[in-house]
C-alpha cells in the first residue's frame, strides 16, 4: 500500500469463528516443537509441529493462520450466499436480488462456456478498428470509465496536504506482470517469468482466434511495450516515499507535463468536472506514458489494448481462458497447484463487487456485539500504553513528543463495520451475463469514486469490508480500522487470558497505531496532512534507530540464498516491533496487582504473550510465492515477522531464558528499539 492509501496488516480475507466448533486451546503445546531451542528459532519452537502437520493444500500458495480463518469464512459466506441465491422472492432492485443474480450468473458455467469470448466482442471490434492516435485515446477513456485501467490509474484520494479535501490522483500502471523489476532484472527467476509470460500471452491470443505465428509476434509486441512502461515506472521502494509521490497540479499543469494526451477530453469522458486539483503520483511515468501514446505505432497499441482487455477479463470468460490465466498467475508466479472450487471464487467475486451488501448480511449473522465492546477497551488501554512509550523515549525531544502524543490522541478507531453502508441503488445486476455484471459493478465503483473528487472527505467510509481478515492504518485519515472478521482466534479470544489477547489482537492494535509513527506515517501530522512536525535532530535519531532494523532484515536469509529487503519492508517491521513493545507494556498494566508469573497450561504470562504472537504468523509457503513476495510485498515473511522481532525485546530473553550462546541471541547494544 502507498502512504496515500491504507497500510494493511497482511493479506487475507475471512470471517468470525464457528460457534459450534470445538475451540482449540489458545496456546496449544501440540503445535510446538520443543526440540528446537527458543533461542535458536522461536518461530519453529512455537509452531514447528503445526507446520509439519499442516501441508499446503493444492489450491493455496500459502497456508497458515490467515488461511485457516479464510476456510471458516468461506463456509459462513457460503451459507449467506446459498440463502441469497435461492431467494426467488427478492424484489428487483433490492440488495438481495443483486447478490443473488451476481452469484448465480457466476455459477452458471454452461452459459459462460457457451458465451466463450463473445462478451468482449464489441470492445475487441473497437480496438481492431483503431486507425489514429485519437482512437487510442478514446479507448483509454472508455476503458477507464468502465473500471478497467490500461496504462495508468486515476482515482479519488484525500489531498496529502489538505486531508479534508478529495482530489484526483494518477498512479502508474499498464503492466501485465506484477512489478517493473520482472521486466528489467536479469536474475534467473525474472528471466524464467518473462519467458513464461510470453508463452502465456501467445496461448491466450490463440484462444482468442489468432494463429500461433501471429500470437507469438503479438506476445513479443506486448512485451516490448510493457518493458518500455516498466523503464519509466518507479520502484516499489520509490513508491513508499509520500513526498516524492505528491505532485499537485491543475489541468493546465498536467497538460504541460504530459502533452501527449488531451486531458480535458479525458476528464470529460470519465465524467469528472472537478479537475482544479490533481495529484500526479509519478510525473516521470505519466510524462513518459503520454509520450509513448504518440510514438508507439497504432498497430502496436491495437495489440496492447487487445491483450489488456483479454487479460483483465480472462477469469470471467469460458474455462479455456480462465484455466490458462490461472496457469500463469496462479501456478507460475505463486506455485499454486490447482484453482479453488468455483463456488469459492464466486464468493470472492461477489464479496468484492458487492462488499458492503454482503458485509451487512455477514455482520447480522456472525458478528457478536460483545466483541466490539471488548475491542474498545483494548484500544483505549493500548493508546495509553503507546503514550507511555512515547513519553519514555530518550532519543526524542520534548517538543516532538508533545506533537506525537497529540497525534496519538487524535487517532480515530473503527471497529467491526461501518455506521453507514454503501447505497447500491444505482448498481444494475442482471441474469444474462456474468461478464456484464462484473463490468456493471466496476463501473458503479468508478462512478462512486469519481463523484467524491472535489468534495470534502467522508470520514465515515471504510477501506475494507467487515468480512475481511485484516486491519489497517490510514495516514490521511489518521485512523485505525479493525473489520469484524479479524476479531476471532487466533487474533482475538473472547474468553482467553490477557496474555494471549495482548500478544495477538493487542499486538495488531498496537501495530496499526505504530504505523502512524513508522517511516511513512511519521511524515503525516495529527490531521493526516503530509507535514514535517519533527525537529531535525529527532529525525536523525529516528533514522539511526531504523537503520538497525533495516540491517537486521537485510541479513535475514530466506530459501538459503535470498534475503528480506529491509528498506522495502521497513514500515511494517517498525509497526511489528513497536506493536510488540506497546502490547507488552499494555499487558503489564493489565496484570498489575496479579501474579505475573502464574502459569496456565504450563506457560507463564510472558511466555503465552510471545507464543500467541508467534502463532498468528505461522504458515507454510511455496517457494514460488516466497520469491514473489520478497520482490513485491512490503510485509516480511511470517518467520521473519516473528524471529526478527522477538530477539530485540528484553522481556523475551527473560521469558525463555535466552543465552548468549543461542543462535539468534542479539547483544543488548545491538538490538533495535524505536517506539
Amino acid at each position: 500500500m502507498t502512504a496515500a492509501g491504507i497500510i494493511a496488516l497482511a493479506i487475507g480475507t475471512g470471517g468470525c469463528g464457528d460457534k459450534g466448533k470445538k475451540a482449540e486451546p489458545a496456546i496449544n503445546a501440540a503445535n510446538m516443537d520443543t526440540t528446537v531451542k527458543a533461542g535458536d528459532d522461536f518461530y519453529k519452537y512455537a509452531n514447528g509441529k503445526w507446520l509439519k502437520n499442516n501441508p499446503i493444500p493444492a489450491e493455496y500458495s500459502r497456508y497458515g493462520a490467515f488461511e485457516v480463518l479464510e476456510e471458516e469464512n468461506y463456509t459462513q459466506l457460503k451459507t449467506i450466499l446459498a440463502e441469497a441465491s435461492a431467494d426467488k422472492n427478492a424484489s428487483t432492485g433490492t440488495v438481495n436480488q443483486k447478490i443473488r443474480d451476481f452469484y448465480n450468473a457466476g455459477m452458471d458455467t454452461l452459459k459462460i462456456e457457451k458465451n466463450g469470448i463473445s462478451p468482449l466482442k464489441a470492445e475487441l471490434d473497437q480496438i481492431d478498428a483503431f486507425k489514429t492516435v485519437a482512437d487510442v485515446q478514446k479507448m483509454i477513456i472508455q476503458q477507464h470509465a468502465s473500471g478497467n485501467y490500461p496504462l495508468f490509474y486515476l482515482f479519488s484520494s484525500p489531498d496529502e496536504k489538505n486531508s479534508n479535501q478529495v482530489i484526483a490522483t494518477t498512479y502508474q500502471g499498464g503492466l501485465g506482470l506484477p512489478d517493473r523489476d520482472y521486466y528489467l532484472s536479469e536474475d534467473t527467476r525474472s528471466k524464467e517469468i518473462r519467458a513464461s509470460y510470453l508463452k502465456h500471452m501467445a496461448k491466450m491470443f490463440v484462444l482468442a482466434g489468432s494463429t500461433p505465428e501471429q500470437a507469438a509476434k503479438d506476445a513479443d509486441m506486448v512485451m516490448a511495450t510493457e518493458t518500455e512502461l516498466a523503464k519509466i515506472s518507479s520502484t516499489r521502494l520509490e513508491l513508499r516515499d509520500p513526498a516524492t509521490n505528491y505532485n499537485k497540479t491543475d489541468l493546465a499543469g498536467l497538460q504541460k507535463m504530459a502533452p501527449g494526451i488531451d486531458w480535458k477530453a479525458y476528464f470529460e469522458g470519465i465524467k469528472l468536472t472537478a479537475t482544479n486539483e490533481i495529484n500526479v503520483g509519478q510525473p516521470k511515468f505519466i510524462s513518459g506514458m503520454a509520450k509513448m501514446i504518440n510514438t508507439v505505432p497504432v498497430d502496436s497499441w491495437k495489440v496492447y489494448f487487445r491483450w489488456d482487455l483479454i487479460n483483465s477479463a480472462a477469469a470471467l470468460l469460458s474455462s479455456d481462458f480462465d484455466k490458462e490465466h490461472f496457469a500463469f498467475y496462479g501456478t507460475v508466479l505463486s506455485g499454486v497447484k490447482e484453482q479453488r472450487p468455483r463456488w469459492k471464487r464466486m464468493i470472492d467475486q461477489t464479496s468484492g463487487s458487492l462488499g458492503e451488501a454482503v458485509g451487512q448480511l455477514y455482520v447480522a449473522k456472525f458478528f457478536p456485539p460483545e466483541a466490539k465492546k471488548r475491542m474498545v477497551e483494548l484500544v483505549n488501554n493500548l493508546k495509553v500504553s503507546l503514550g507511555e512509550r512515547i513519553e519514555g523515549l530518550t532519543w526524542m525531544s520534548d517538543a516532538t513528543k508533545k506533537e506525537a502524543k497529540l497525534k496519538l490522541e487524535k487517532i480515530n478507531v473503527k471497529i467491526g463495520y461501518p455506521d453507514k453502508w454503501i447505497d447500491y441503488s444505482n448498481l444494475t445486476i442482471g441474469t444474462d451475463s456474468y461478464y456484464a455484471n462484473q463490468k456493471s459493478a466496476r463501473q458503479f465503483g468508478v462512478n462512486r469514486d469519481i463523484a467524491k473528487i472535489g468534495k470534502p472527505v467522508d470520514r465515515s467510509e471504510w477501506g475494507m469490508t467487515p468480512q475481511t481478515i485484516n486491519a489497517y492504518y490510514s495516514p490521511n485519515m489518521n485512523e485505525i480500522v479493525f473489520p469484524a472478521a479479524i476479531l476471532q482466534p487466533p487474533f482475538f479470544f473472547m474468553d482467553a487470558d490477557d496474555a494471549v489477547n495482548y500478544g495477538a489482537i493487542g499486538m495488531v492494535i498496537s501495530h496499526e497505531m505504530t504505523h502512524g509513527f513508522d517511516d511513512q506515517g511519521r511524515q503525516y501530522d495529527k490531521e493526516g496532512n503530509l507535514h514535517d512536525w519533527w525537529l531535525a535532530d529527532d529525525s536523525k535519531n529516528f533514522e539511526a534507530k531504523t537503520k538497525v532494523l533495516v540491517d537486521q532484515y537485510d541479513n535475514y536469509k530466506i530459501l538459503d540464498s535470498l534475503h528480506v529487503n529491509g528498506k522495502l519492508t521497513l514500515g511494517e517491521n517498525i509497526a511489528d516491533l513497536g506493536g510488540m513493545n506497546v502490547a507488552y507494556n499494555g499487558l503489564l498494566k493489565a496484570l498489575k496487582g496479579k501474579d505475573k508469573d502464574a502459569k496456565i497450561d504450563g506457560f507463564t504470562n510472558d511466555q503465552r504473550f510471545f507464543l500467541s504472537y508467534a502463532q498468528v504468523w505461522r504458515a507454510n509457503i511455496r517457494d514460488e510465492e516466497t520469491m514473489r513476495r520478497l520482490k513485491e510485498d512490503v510485509h516480511s515473511p511470517g518467520d521473519a515477522r516473528v524471529n526478527a522481532i522477538v530477539y530485540n525485546i528484553p522481556a523475551f530473553y527473560t521469558a525463555f531464558n535466552i543465552q548468549p550462546g543461542d543462535k539468534r541471541y542479539i547483544a543488548p547494544e545491538n538490538r533495535a528499539n524505536i517506539w
